[in-house]
């Protein structure tokens, strides 16, 4: 199943000693992942400072984008549980100086109570 969330767009899980591997040369002195999620190839990173959303581009996915996101430059963001009929969860973040939030899937298993617990604690 968790292959066909991985194609459907739903991002599960990731290890954090796996993301800090593999993504350990994006963090600044001091910062360290907190929370990672992995979709196909894209990666959503929570830090001690930041959300890093990582997008593998192409075919090759050599091309990658790094989007840092500040907490103190979220102005709202909301988070909707997996249901019965409805197998993924959202979140959403608004960050300021954007009309539309940016916007991610994860899969049922994610704990998405947990991921807005994080979040809220490092918004200021």
């Amino acid at each position: 199943m968790a292959f066909f969330s991985g194609l459907l767009g739903n991002a599960g899980e990731y290890d954090r000693d796996q993301a800090a591997t593999e993504f350990g040369r994006l963090l600044g002195p001091g910062e360290a992942i907190e929370q990672a999620y992995k979709l196909v190839r894209d990666v959503i990173l929570l830090t001690s400072r930041r959300i890093i959303l990582v997008d593998k581009q192409g075919l090759t996915g050599r091309k990658t984008e790094y989007l840092s996101i500040p907490y103190r430059s979220i102005t709202r963001f909301s988070v909707e549980s997996a249901g019965h009929l409805d197998l993924d969860a959202e979140l959403k973040l608004w960050v300021s100086g954007a009309a539309e939030p940016i916007q991610r899937t994860f899969n049922a298993k994610v704990d998405v109570y947990a991921l807005q617990a994080a979040i809220a604690q490092k918004i200021p």
